[in-house]
């Protein structure tokens, strides 16, 4: 199948897409395309007017302010890898970034599209979600930022009001003596993951977990920040039982199924990978 027609609009300046995304009715935004276009194609997503962002400068780049980590909307996913900046101060999101798609797909595939697509099972949302990202959006009537916790509204759905545009993503590093992991499983290389889990710990000076994070993915119709098993952690020194029981929370997520793999099956992953993401995170955290 072919896309249904539309109108194109390629916008030079971030003012002028604002402009069109109030005027129009019914308008998407084009970013990397690497999500739409399948869905245009086949028909899954027919709108009348398609905003291309890809001419906008201004949404592009990383760059630090303060503590934080700004991205701007429309930054390759492939720029991302590839970042010194995040290598550095964002290890869990460089991992993130790696198990995304195809070098093809990162090449042309952006943070805020991936966002804003929010496919249950796509890395980088878990990866947002884990790190509590701000999202930074704009329209014609006022710029606003929404935490990344508010940001699912429902199954694909970004909680965007009309005429609104993803223009920044802030991730605010860890510091300390922190170990992250991301791990996912999915059934080929670059298929987008049946369960993924992204785990961040602090140790104190007693080398005790000071701080939290355990995210799945791929579970529910959004990531999930598993935080009961978050709170068993606070406290703990990260032994064997402490990471056996952190892993039993994960795994009695209330996992949703599909024709390809039982709720069961996934609930399975996900106390698998926590628990081995929760040990590489404690090596990473002691080195």
């Amino acid at each position: 199948m072919k896309a249904a027609p539309f109108e194109y609009h390629v916008p030079r300046e971030l003012h002028r897409a604002l402009d069109l995304m109030a005027q129009l009715e019914d308008a998407r935004v084009l970013a990397g395309g690497q999500s739409l276009m399948p869905m245009l194609n086949l028909r899954l997503a027919s709108p009348r007017h398609l905003v291309d962002l890809n001419r906008i400068a201004e949404l592009s780049g990383i760059r630090e302010e303060g503590d934080a980590v700004v991205f701007g909307a429309m930054t390759r996913q492939r720029a991302i890898e590839f970042s010194e900046v995040v290598a550095r101060k964002l290890p869990l999101f460089a991992e993130a970034v790696r198990s995304v798609g195809h070098r093809q797909t990162r090449n042309r595939g952006t943070i805020g599209g991936s966002l804003c697509h929010l496919d249950p099972a796509a890395e980088l949302p878990a990866a947002c979600m884990a790190m509590d990202a701000i999202l930074r959006v704009q329209s014609t009537r006022a710029s606003r930022e929404i935490a990344m916790r508010d940001f699912p509204a429902g199954f694909m759905t970004p909680s965007l009001q009309p005429g609104e545009i993803l223009t920044g993503i802030v991730l605010p590093p860890w510091t300390g003596r922190v170990g992250t992991a991301f791990l996912e499983y999915a059934r080929r290389h670059g298929d987008f993951a049946v369960v993924s889990v992204a785990v961040l710990l602090e140790l104190d000076a007693r080398a005790q977990i000071s701080r939290a994070s355990v995210t799945l993915g791929g579970v529910a119709a959004g990531p999930v920040r598993m935080a009961e098993a978050e709170r068993a952690l606070i406290g703990k020194r990260l032994d064997e039982a402490a990471i056996a029981a952190a892993a039993r929370l994960c795994g009695q997520i209330e996992a949703m199924g599909d024709p390809f793999v039982p709720a069961w099956y996934r609930q399975q992953l996900a106390r698998t990978l926590s628990e081995r993401a929760l040990r590489i995170a404690l090596e990473r955290a002691v080195a």
